[in-house]
């Protein structure tokens, strides 16, 4: 079984990423993470922190001579951002923000201080996430499983997804900046960012992923914590802000 543990805070030196239950012999280089790192960094309306961090991965452990050696993996991503922030004094911060796990991390640990529930709960461990995960998408890859993803939903602009197939939906969405497959309607979703933006508010939104040649009998129905749908919708809540889960077309 695969296991991920990620370590590290948003200002940090670097955040980690263990990756346990890469079989031997899969071929990876840096590279092979790197792409990753970058996509993540290309979403149009991303805070100033984009513009600051340069990610690159260090593949620390698990990787000999171009290959995985079936021991944890152990992948490092600086923080750039770190530099600024080491030798400040830094006055505590005491009013949480709604949304956020400030208030919820002060009453859990005790802390007066609540930098210290945001920088752990701060999307920038996401990285450490996409680090582990380009891993895993080449291995999925050997198996000829392709994954892919994109936006149909941003704030009250919806994109018309329906008559597009699935692969063209994921190859047109690499071609915008806010990874929408409907090029007539990514216009419309940046306008509306900048003006959320300006008006110092925030915006929802929707997206789909999608496996592809994924091999029927993965999980059990046998018991509760093995199903597939179960692990997947535990995977997806536990990424900062996401809120509610669709396994195909269930609500429709």
């Amino acid at each position: 079984m695969i296991r991920l543990l990620t370590a590290g805070e948003s200002h940090g030196p670097a955040v980690t990423a263990i990756l346990e239950g890469i079989p031997a012999g899969l071929r990876l280089a840096p590279d092979d993470i790197n792409h990753q790192l970058a996509r993540r960094q290309k979403g149009f309306g991303s805070g100033g922190r984009m513009k600051i961090e340069k990610d690159q991965v260090q593949i620390l452990g698990g990787v000999m001579s171009g290959s995985t050696v079936g021991s944890p993996i152990s992948l490092q991503i600086h923080n750039l951002d770190h530099v600024k922030w080491k030798d400040k004094a830094v006055p505590a911060l005491t009013t949480p923000r709604p949304g956020h796990a400030d208030l919820t991390g002060a009453i859990k640990y005790g802390y007066s201080d609540l930098r210290y529930s945001l920088e752990r709960a701060s999307a920038r461990e996401t990285t450490a996430r996409v680090a582990a995960a380009a891993i895993c998408r080449k291995l999925l890859g050997e198996f000829g499983i392709k994954i892919g993803s994109y936006v149909t939903e941003i704030g009250s602009i919806q994109a018309q997804v329906e008559d597009i197939p699935i692969e063209q939906r994921i190859s047109l969405s690499e071609e915008s900046d806010v990874r929408c497959p409907d090029h007539k309607v990514s216009e419309k979703m940046r306008q509306h960012i900048r003006q959320i933006m300006q008006d110092k508010d925030t915006l929802g939104g929707v997206f789909e992923v999608v496996a592809l040649n994924v091999p029927p009998g993965l999980g059990s129905y046998v018991h509760w914590d093995r199903k597939i749908e179960a692990i997947l919708a535990k995977a997806m809540l536990s990424i900062h802000a996401i809120k509610g889960v669709e396994i195909g077309p269930a609500f429709d």
